[in-house]
């Protein structure tokens, strides 16, 4: 792999892609980084070889570049980028509710954008990257958008019209999982048992079941019907989660979380 890539404002996720990009191939050297601390740069350097550089820097020496930075500070950077960024260069945005649109009106003519909307798990290999094509985008900067993202989980295209959507189900997803887990751990100590042991509890049932759902080829209903036998446990456990609105809080919690991300695209911080 040739290409050199350069992510700008390297975070947790920033980082973990460098990491899952190097165990798939691409050389550290054709890596670079931008941060905003010195020591964040020097840190980066000394765990996984790779180059700091400025973001003026990265500009005009990667061939693609992968903007990790908060969508409120999106506007900033692309100032400061604008002026360094020929229009053949690939940029890839991670920010949150920020369209592509908003990229091609700051960058020169015809600059080819991909959106895509990871999450966390990509800190283990197991993100889930959302992604979509700007105006000028081809498919072949797709694939190569795909190929980075591939090495930290799975990818996934879609119009970019359903990326609002996708970032309230995937980007946020993880955190509904950890809440849950969260609640359902204080509640076996509720019951009598010592934290880390609801915890194992918990953990080993949320990766099984989450395999089940990856490889039975089940609907969800029907692996949810084989553990719910009549008067049983489970039906008992299922009527409270009706009766409390569960299923009707989550679907109001993916719309907030599908309306700010909207909200940002909006430019309210």
């Amino acid at each position: 792999m040739t290409q050199k890539v350069a992510v700008l404002g390297t975070g947790k996720i920033g980082e973990a892609l460098l990491s899952g990009m190097i165990r798939a191939g691409w050389d550290p050297a054709d890596l670079l980084v931008t941060t905003r601390r010195p020591e964040r740069a020097k840190e980066l350097q000394e765990r996984h070889g790779v180059t700091p550089v400025t973001n003026a820097e990265a500009a005009k020496s990667a061939d693609t570049l992968i903007l990790t930075v908060k969508p409120q500070d999106m506007g900033t950077l692309l100032d400061e980028l604008a002026p360094h960024v020929p229009a053949d260069r690939l940029v890839i945005s991670g920010a949150a509710g920020i369209p592509t649109s908003f990229f091609e009106e700051r960058l020169a003519q015809s600059t080819p954008v991909v959106r895509v909307m990871t999450n966390t798990p990509a800190l283990v290999d197991e993100a889930m990257s959302v992604i979509s094509a700007g105006s000028h985008a081809t498919a072949e900067h797709l694939a190569h958008a795909e190929e980075i993202f591939g090495a930290v989980g799975k990818t996934l295209r879609v119009p970019e019209s359903q990326q609002d959507a996708c970032t309230a189900l995937s980007g946020s997803g993880p955190a509904y999982f950890f809440y849950l887990v969260e609640a359902m751990t204080d509640a076996g100590i509720l019951l009598g048992l010592p934290r880390d042991k609801a915890h194992d509890l918990i953990v080993q049932s949320a990766i099984g079941a989450a395999v089940m759902l990856r490889d039975s080829g089940e609907h969800p209903v029907k692996l949810r019907e084989n553990v719910t036998s009549p008067a049983g446990t489970t039906i008992n456990a299922i009527r409270e989660l009706e009766n409390h609105g569960v299923r009707a809080a989550l679907i109001a919690a993916l719309e907030a979380a599908r309306d700010r991300s909207r909200e940002l695209a909006s430019g309210n911080s």
